[in-house]
């Protein structure tokens, strides 16, 4: 059966989940065995996608939802956690 692991962060940099955050995010996604998913006032994505990442148009203080399922769904959700907690190795 698949796991599935759920967190709730905040977008903490300035510039919000623009392409380059966006680019950094769904690499991270492909290091694990897991389909991972952003969650933004009830639109679900494709995290592996940069196109659909942009879309959703997060910006600085928006709250979304890191959703996984698969067998690495746990260090999925925090690796992807702590990239966003560290505003994606951003200056600002």
């Amino acid at each position: 059966m698949s796991q599935q692991v759920k967190k709730t962060v905040i977008i903490q940099n300035k510039l919000g989940l623009h392409a380059r955050a966006a680019t950094k995010l769904a690499k991270l996604t492909h290091k694990f065995d897991a389909r991972v998913a952003i969650v933004q006032d009830g639109r679900e994505v494709d995290a592996s996608s940069v196109m659909c990442l942009l879309l959703l148009a997060s910006g600085q203080g928006k709250e979304i939802d890191i959703v996984a399922r698969g067998p690495e769904a746990q260090p999925a959700v925090d690796a992807i956690a702590a990239l966003i907690e560290a505003r994606f190795d951003e200056d600002a």
